[in-house]
């Protein structure tokens, strides 16, 4: 690195060298050099900042050395002379003149500078206000200056902190100084995983926000705090339980039945979620993802800053991943200066629900029991299946003379005072917590950040929580002046416990009548009949959730590990190279049982608790002895091999051309293996055991589901070969022109070899305005236009030009093993193309008060893949296949404003809002009559002309005039328009 400084010492009296005994020794390629030259070398080498006066020292002079290796204090010796002196302060040499300055009496002026957490500061420039009068502080922070002035202003200036103003007198001894770092100097610079790019010269869409601002106490994963907080992000969380994945949109759905989430990258490596999720479910707007995603094992307090890359300019370089955006996570790294040890923890208390609750409003015992009056009187005809219990089940007693008035007025009245408070039994007020201890340091050769943390998030349902372990470790260092390399290892381990899903407490406390008591005279469980789940048999078992809930368990365990090697290798001041290998490997275990006295054990058993399964033909009875456990586990591995050249040069008379770009390959190879089995005669209160010697003969129901229910596992491969290249070209800083291009090949990518390769590219531009001469205003401090265009594309990854058959196992009847058809072929299968395109405005006035981003982008998705409904005479498993059937838009705005009204060293007061819309329009009609009445109401019908994922209902026409009840319209006459 070449530093020309303006910087002259005439504040030492006391003119001498300081010594470099222990720096080292430089080594020239040639014996004649110029000084400038040799400057180059010592600052390369030995990584030292040089400071001299243009005016006084004539760098363009040629000296000739007597070796090519020399000491640094010879190499200045003899290039400076008998008319020059240097001292060297920390990493700094300061070159001044020799005169003799006259010995004046003047002050001698100690201090020390800190920062805000108390750490020295060395390398902080001090300065007389107004002169040229000046030091740096020392590895201590310490600094010393002999001033002819009795009184004065010291200006403290250092990269990535506020300049700071002291004034001082002959009555000052020693001075404490506190820097405060720069709040926006984190911005300064956009970090994609691939390139550190200054934000004056970012071309493309991208959002950044600082962990200290993003954070949310109570919640234990990034995901979670992202809400609202990010411009086109759609944010939806269709659970309150604790540790559910949210669902993330960045600007709108680019597709039909992929994948719509966005990808997590963590300090530059792309992270995988610790399960296979199909698309199918992913995309469901009911499925409630409690297994977590690739990001749910970082502890939040180890993020440094998230940035959301959001257009194709940013997102090109990551290829067929990055259709939905990318977030990029990069963690906290160490600091020059003394060790610090920091503890951070959080409580957060939750309030259950309580029928008190303003937004509970459920009718209590009283006016449940007046409700059905109401429908007696009004002849209401009851569903034959609903299930009776309460009010309507004492009235059927009645009915059916099996109790007097008498014992019907007594019963009616005891259940209009129950008012069973569901909510006080299902919930609870709970308390979580969360703990972190960090420590960071380090020197100029080596840096560090190392933590440790732990989390126990309880729900308000009782028994849910989400307990994690997390460790994370960063180090930096400098291994020679050509080499630097980083390391980094990251950890977890986590536990959960929810709920069987089919019991949603929550759900039950709401729509469950007060007037069902939850206990019986004597304390034991209140059982009532519930409905089973059949279809052709219509019975009813005991049912009381609590007994359910203690009868039930769904559990998860998962850890993870994560490491990475970055090696970074200096050839010269504008070419460099970086090696990166990373490693991820993740297990998760997921463990669900029912016990036998459970009513789902006793829908399976055809029989209450404690009855013995009926036997022989007929009976259905599936589960005769135990209660049933299901249970999965998989083992994912992830490789990551990354080679990249970086080179940004600078050329001109003023320096004013400058070219950047990199250029890399990158190989991915994934290997997830999976178990998955469903397990029936097990008793967990036994020593986890099984039952043995089953008659089978008397049970040919559940001798069937043996048979049909085999465990499965899967050994899946994936691998990626990846090339990508980036170029820009910027004039000052004025303008960027940016390219970005990767071309990806995987075996994911079926057969034919002109469609295993898809280019995916960009072109982009950014004008800042106020750099110009005749932009200069006093208020106008930064102004920007952007704009981007981009290819992205996509395909399935279990699709296949060729048929794919699955070997089977040996079939009893044919003795013989058999095979099926795992995937039929599909050659006509094109990739899904998005064009997308980008314009960006961003400025800032009054000194940083008011910072305005603004965009707008439009994105185009043809031959999307749609699921195809065929007729079940072609042979289609599951009578669908996948088609090039969809062409989608999406369109949208977002304005995100920052008001600063109060900024100064001691106060910061500071308003930020964002809003955005996105329209989702399918353009091509992809034959709405496959779909049945519920795809409508579910959300999953796609309509020409419609949002993706809208939802539908029928259409109110008014009330009967016959008997008062609503009318809809069906649509049953035109189903194109439903």
């Amino acid at each position: 690195m070449k530093l020309i400084g303006f910087f002259v010492c005439v504040c030492v009296l006391h003119v001498q060298a300081s010594s470099f005994a222990q720096v080292g020794k430089v080594t020239f390629q040639q014996k004649e050099l110029s000084v400038e030259q040799v400057f180059d070398v010592i600052t390369t080498q030995l990584k030292y900042d040089i400071f001299y006066s243009d005016d006084h020292l004539d760098v363009k002079r040629m000296v000739q050395f007597p070796a090519l290796t020399m000491g640094v204090e010879d190499v200045l010796k003899r290039i400076l002379g008998d008319k020059y002196c240097w001292r060297n302060v920390g990493q700094i040499i300061v070159i001044y003149e020799s005169k003799e300055l006259p010995q004046v009496k003047g002050i001698r002026l100690k201090g020390v500078v800190y920062d805000e957490h108390k750490n020295p500061l060395p390398g902080v420039t001090v300065r007389v206000a107004g002169t040229t009068i000046g030091t740096a502080t020392d590895g201590a922070g310490k600094f010393s200056l002999e001033l002819v002035e009795k009184k004065g202003v010291l200006d403290f200036s250092f990269i990535g902190f506020r300049d700071e103003r002291v004034a001082f007198n002959q009555s000052n001894d020693s001075i404490r100084v506190i820097m405060h770092e720069e709040a926006a100097q984190i911005e300064e610079v956009v970090i994609t995983g691939y390139q550190n790019i200054d934000r004056r010269k970012n071309t493309s869409a991208v959002t950044t926000v600082k962990m200290k601002d993003l954070y949310i106490q109570g919640a234990s994963s990034i995901d979670q705090m992202l809400q609202g907080r990010i411009p086109d992000m759609m944010f939806s969380l269709n659970s309150g339980e604790v540790g559910v994945v949210p669902k993330l949109r960045i600007r709108g759905t680019s597709t039909l039945i992929g994948n719509r989430e966005p990808l997590w990258v963590l300090d530059g490596i792309v992270m995988q979620d610790p399960v296979d999720i199909s698309p199918e479910e992913l995309n469901d707007p009911d499925y409630i993802n409690r297994i977590g995603n690739a990001i749910a094992g970082i502890n939040p307090q180890d993020i440094e800053r998230i940035d959301v890359l959001k257009d194709a300019a940013a997102t090109a370089l990551y290829g067929t991943r990055a259709a939905n955006g990318v977030i990029v996570v990069t963690t906290k790294k160490g600091h020059v200066g003394k060790p610090v040890i920091s503890y951070n923890t959080t409580v957060t208390m939750r309030q259950r629900p309580r029928y008190s609750d303003r937004s509970v409003n459920v009718m209590n015992s009283k006016e449940r029991i007046q409700f059905s009056r109401d429908l007696t009187a009004l002849h209401y005809e009851y569903p034959k299946n609903m299930t009776i219990i309460g009010y309507e089940y004492w009235l059927q007693k009645l009915y059916s003379k099996e109790i007097s008035q008498a014992e019907f007025d007594m019963q009616i009245a005891k259940l209009e005072t129950t008012n069973t408070d569901w909510f006080d039994l299902l919930t609870e007020d709970s308390f979580s917590h969360n703990h972190t201890l960090s420590l960071s340091g380090g020197s100029e050769t080596a840096r560090y950040y190392a933590s440790l943390g732990y989390t126990r998030d309880n729900d308000v349902i009782k028994g849910d929580h989400n307990e994690r372990y997390t460790a994370n470790l960063n180090l930096n260092t400098n291994l020679a002046s050509w080499l630097t390399a980083s390391f980094g290892l990251t950890g977890n381990v986590s536990g959960r416990a929810y709920y069987q899903e089919e019991l949603a407490p929550m759900q039950y406390a709401y729509r469950t009548s007060r007037a069902i008591p939850a206990f019986d005279d004597n304390g034991e469980y209140f059982y009532y009949k519930k409905k089973a789940d059949d279809v052709l048999l219509n019975t009813f078992f005991n049912y009381n959730i609590l007994n359910e809930l203690d009868n039930s368990s769904y559990d998860q365990e998962g850890s993870s590990v994560s490491a990475n090697v970055n090696l970074q290798f200096r050839f010269t001041d504008w070419l460099n190279a970086n090696a990166i290998v990373a490693y991820t490997a993740s297990h998760t275990t997921i463990e669900g049982w029912w016990g036998e006295k459970s009513y789902h054990a006793a829908c399976l058993r055809k029989t209450e608790n404690g009855v013995q399964a009926e036997k022989g033909d007929g009976t259905g009875c599936t589960l005769p002895y135990g209660g049933e456990l299901s249970r999965s586990e998989s083992n994912n591995r992830n490789y990551t091999v990354r080679l990249q050249l970086n080179a940004s040069k600078y050329f001109g008379e003023e320096q004013q051309h400058n070219i950047s770009g990199s250029a890399g390959f990158e190989a991915n190879a994934s290997r997830v293996k999976s178990f998955t089995s469903v397990m029936r005669g097990y008793f967990k209160d036994r020593g986890m055991s099984f039952v043995k010697d089953v008659d089978l003969s008397v049970y040919p129901t559940y001798v069937e589901w043996l048979s049909e229910n085999t465990p499965t596992l899967r050994d899946t491969k994936g691998n990626t070969l990846s090339a990508y290249l980036s170029v820009s070209y910027s004039y000052f800083n004025y303008f960027t022109v940016n390219a970005n291009a990767r071309v990806d090949g995987s075996n994911k990518f079926g057969d034919q070899s002109n469609d295993k390769l898809l280019p995916i590219w960009s072109a982009s531009a950014n004008w800042n305005l106020a750099e110009h001469s005749w932009m200069q205003y006093d208020w106008l401090d930064f102004l920007s236009l952007k704009a981007s265009f981009g290819y992205q594309g996509n395909m399935p990854t279990d699709q296949s030009p060729i048929m794919i058959i699955k070997k089977g196992a040996l079939n009893d009847h044919f003795s013989e093993y058999i095979s099926t058809i795992e995937r039929y072929p599909n050659p006509d299968l094109k990739w899904e193309k998005t064009t997308s395109y980008n314009l960006g405005l961003d400025f800032s006035l009054f000194k940083s008060k008011l910072q305005v981003e603004a965009s707008y982008y439009w994105k185009h998705t043809e031959n999307a893949f749609m699921n195809k409904t065929i007729a079940s005479m072609n042979g289609v498993r599951n009578s669908t296949y996948i088609v090039n059937g969809g062409d989608l838009d999406n369109h949208g705005y977002s304005v995100s404003l920052t008001v600063s009204p109060i900024n100064n060293e001691d106060f910061r007061w500071s308003l930020s809002t964002s809003f955005s819309r996105t329209f989702n329009k399918l353009e091509s009609n992809p034959a709405a009559d496959q779909y049945e009445k519920e795809d409508f109401l579910d959300g999953r019908a796609l309509v020409k002309g419609k949002a993706v994922g809208t939802f539908y209902s029928f259409k109110f026409l008014g009330l009967s005039p016959v008997d008062g009840g609503p009318i809809f319209d069906d649509g049953g006459d035109n189903k194109t328009v439903l």
